[in-house]
């Protein structure tokens, strides 16, 4: 199926399951440890230990291996010296790992050692004695802007967009803003860390690892390896948390692979919580400048918005923090640039909203400093801005609800008694102050493929090579398939995660649930028209509900039809809709805050998330994907700040201790989200859109504006911790 064409009625719209607030279908797995992760999947394994650099820049002069062979349990000591040639590219094409002497970023793997137990492969990797020569390195973004150049990302937008006359309308714009917003690099700390177990069957590799797109991440382990893609097999039924930090091959499964090879035993590997800050990917720093010229009413004439972030010299993928500003508002006249810093630091890669998530959080202040420029309320100049199209691609939009999500969210929260007045409003020692922003996220639809089938006793069973990163896509994928087969919920079996299933999308980008939940549909399509064909009954026709199939005139029990099983293929393809209609999720953000009127101390007090994203596909995961990613956003707004050390290239906060995340302690009860009803018949079959990142775009802005009307710290450089609070805090007398 390709989506060449608006959807119009189909099985789904009866919502007799799709959209219900149903429990995880794997909530009791994993509440009872059935659900089994990749580190767990064979105990009877060697295990391996990663031994980093200490270094960011330089070359191995020497390295002794022989006390690290020696010790008990060691089977093996991998190094540049012993380990086999492999297939290079990017870090989403391959991963090579221990190919030279040369060290090009603080934690790469320098040594890889094998021992019978996880305690004497970690001692043993200790006793891995090396020495280095050390160069001199490029590290802080802040530092080297003069090298900045122009990404040659081959794939998604391009860098840089413009739109009329940039220059000379911001000149002429009677009102001005411009400003510089700065982000910090920030870690994913997701609960479970990389992992991977091993195995070979002759030339066949079998990879349980932790890994959000395995048909990717097959790829790129055949060409590491050198081997055919259909030798390499990934399985991966269920992931502890990955916001993108698990979309790519990291080196565990490659270390693992090669020492399986050598040693024709399991091996398996897991990643020290201090390990996956260097040896895995990070989101990058960004410096961003957003201009704005409007006219006296409030209308923008011209908005720009330049970027600077930074990644391994060899990589091309930036921080696309400019992205959203050339669709959210209207404006003839606009220009967007993204410039890459090449930095010998660990490869930057995707985080949960790559782009949005940061380049939000100046846009959003940006346009709150515009509305007080203007004596305007916030949400009266994004309601002027409100464009009737796409107003770079000259394109529509496939649906668009903004500014309903601005308006019910004000009128739930009470937003018309806000003091726009800065550090006006008192309870005890607290400055209290509210802030608002628009969300919104781009709804990608990738290739995928399903296979459906029912067998005599009734059950349905769902096969895909598609992930379940926490984010409840078992349960969708069961309720799509209950709903368009007439079955009950717990009729349906679904089976995820395993790359000998059709091909799928994955999870991330938010496209997970729409391309897997449109090939599903299609499979679910063809095999209600092989089950009509067989009552023979009329297939636009026919009822599916309570496990029969029916018309006006008969029912028939599915049962009775299936003989020894019958199954359906389906699949989904990106087509017209993608390219003719911009498709983005919406959101509105609003929260309250109280800054301690000595001390600078941020507490969020409450904060409400209103959008619009489509069919909601399950009302419960949905809210708690919200949720979700609006803690994430306090935590961008308040707590997470990824500190590199400018004279060695490392981070030095390389743990949870002092890298700091929002715990359930720093999250009050008044943290809510609600969706908006809307359908899309432009986005795919399901008529939903992406929702897994569109909770945390926008969300620290909004933060970031209350703290500004608490107490008149207007803050560009996040984290907003109090010592920046602190100069900006009325005189107590």
């Amino acid at each position: 199926m390709d989506m060449d064409a608006p959807v119009g009625a189909n099985a789904l719209d009866a919502e007799k399951v799709v959209g219900k607030s149903l429990d995880r279908v794997d909530g009791r797995l994993k509440v009872t440890g059935g659900a089994r992760y990749a580190y767990e999947m064979q105990q009877d394994a060697l295990y391996g230990f990663v031994v980093e650099a200490s270094i960011a820049k330089g070359e191995i002069a020497s390295i002794e291996t022989l006390a690290a062979e020696r010790a008990p349990g060691v089977k093996l000591v991998l190094t540049y010296r012993n380990s086999p040639k492999q297939g290079t590219g990017n870090h989403r094409e391959a991963h090579p790992v221990l190919t030279g002497p040369v060290v090009s970023r603080y934690g790469e793997p320098v040594a890889f050692v094998v021992a019978e137990t996880f305690e004497q492969a970690r001692a043993a990797a200790f006793l891995v004695n090396v020495r280095y020569d050390r160069d001199g390195g490029h590290y802080a973004l802040p530092q080297h802007l003069d090298q900045a150049r122009v990404p040659h990302q081959t794939d998604g937008a391009p860098a840089d967009s413009e739109v009329g006359n940039f220059s000379d309308a911001y000149a002429g714009a009677p009102v001005q803003i411009d400003v510089s917003y700065s982000t910090p690099l920030q870690s994913h700390a997701m609960m479970e860390p990389h992992a991977t177990l091993a195995m070979w069957d002759d030339d066949k590799l079998i990879l349980h690892t932790a890994n959000q797109m395995l048909n990717q991440g097959q790829q790129a382990i055949a060409r590491t390896l050198n081997i055919p893609i259909g030798n390499v097999r990934l399985v991966s039924p269920f992931i502890g948390g990955g916001f993108g930090g698990k979309l790519w091959v990291n080196a565990d499964a490659i270390l693992a692979a090669i020492a399986s090879r050598y040693l024709k035993r399991p091996v398996k590997v897991a990643l020290t919580r201090q390990q996956i800050f260097h040896v895995t990917t990070h989101r990058s720093d960004t410096i961003q400048r957003i201009r704005l010229g409007t006219d006296r009413d409030g209308r923008i004439v011209a908005i720009g918005h330049d970027v600077f972030s930074g990644n391994f010299p060899s990589e091309q993928v930036y921080e696309a923090a400019a992205l959203q500003t050339r669709s959210l508002y209207a404006g003839p006249n606009r220009l967007t640039r993204h410039r890459l810093v090449p930095l010998d630091i660990p490869v930057a890669s995707s985080m949960r909203a790559p782009g949005e998530a940061v380049g939000l959080l100046a846009l959003e202040c940006a346009m709150d400093e515009l509305a007080e420029r203007l004596k305007l309320d916030p949400i009266e100049l994004r309601i002027r801005n409100e464009p009737a199209e796409d107003p770079e691609k000259h394109i529509p939009y496939s649906s668009r609800n903004l500014v309903a999500c601005m308006q019910e969210g004000a009128r739930r929260f009470g937003w018309d008694k806000r003091n726009s007045i800065p550090g006006q409003v008192r309870d005890g020692h607290w400055l209290v102050g509210t802030g608002m922003s628009a969300g919104t996220r781009g709804n990608p639809l990738r290739y995928s493929r399903a296979n459906v089938r029912l067998d005599p006793d009734g059950l349905a069973t769902v096969k895909m090579a598609m992930t379940d990163i926490g984010t409840g896509t078992y349960t969708i994928l069961a309720q799509i398939a209950a709903e368009m087969l007439g079955l009950p919920i717990e009729r349906v079996r679904v089976d995820l995660g395993d790359t000998i299933f059709p091909e799928a999308a994955g999870s991330g980008g938010s496209f997970g649930a729409a391309s897997s939940g449109s090939a599903l549909f299609d499979a679910c399509q063809a095999l209600r028209e092989k089950l009509a064909v067989r009552a023979g009954m009329d297939p636009n026709t026919a009822r599916f509900g309570d496990g029969h199939i029916a018309t006006a005139e008969r029912s028939v029990s599915l049962t009775e039809l299936v003989g020894s099983g019958i199954e359906a293929e389906g699949e989904i393809s990106p087509g017209r809709n993608n390219q003719d209609f911009s498709q983005q999720s919406y959101g509105a953000h609003f929260a309250e805050v109280g800054v301690d009127r000595d001390t600078g101390e941020v507490r969020l007090r409450r904060m409400l998330g209103v959008f619009a994203a489509g069919r909601v596909l399950n009302a419960k995961t949905a809210r708690s994907q919200a949720i979700g990613g609006m803690v994430f956003g306090v935590g961008a707004a308040l707590h997470e700040d990824l500190v590199l050390d400018p004279r060695f290239g490392y981070f030095v906060n390389h743990d949870l201790a002092e890298y700091h995340v929002p715990v359930h302690a720093d999250i009050p009860p008044g943290v809510e989200a609600i969706f908006l009803p809307e359908l899309d018949e432009r986005s795919n079959p399901l008529k939903s859109k992406g929702i897994g990142e569109l909770g945390i775009c926008g969300a620290g802005a909004a933060i970031a504006n209350a703290i500004y009307n608490a107490c008149g710290a207007r803050i560009r450089s996040y984290p907003i911790t109090l010592d920046k609070i602190l100069t900006h805090l009325p005189t107590q007398a």
